[in-house]
């Protein structure tokens, strides 16, 4: 029986419809189980020397860890932004269910 990690890869975007093509893109890929976006999120960085402050929305991505890299490509190839914030947190425990329908929707052998 083959170990899988979950995990939850978070990236910002500027506005619901990038959102909703990287949303839609990873889910019917299959790389994503699901997809959360949370709106409302005032971000404040530095970038190229100066001081930004701006609205963004947050993807909440609920994965396996094989596919973080398929996701950072298919992300980067799309996302409206040079350089987006793309990373992933492991999910150490949860509903047992849960954390089967995520691989079940993930794993493209779906070998568990």
């Amino acid at each position: 029986m083959k170990n899988i990690e979950v995990i939850l890869i978070l990236i910002t975007v500027p506005d619901a419809k990038s959102a909703e093509c990287i949303s839609t893109l990873l889910v019917d890929k299959r790389l994503a189980a699901c997809v959360n976006t949370i709106s409302g999120v005032s971000s404040l960085y530095r970038w190229e020397g100066k001081l930004n402050r701006d609205d963004e929305l947050i993807l909440m991505i609920k994965t396996v860890k094989e596919n973080f890299d398929k996701i950072c490509l298919t992300v980067i190839s799309i996302h409206p932004y040079d350089m987006p914030e793309i990373i992933a947190i492991p999910i150490v425990s949860g509903a047992t269910q849960y954390m089967e329908w995520i691989k079940n929707e993930t794993s493209v052998d779906n070998e568990m």
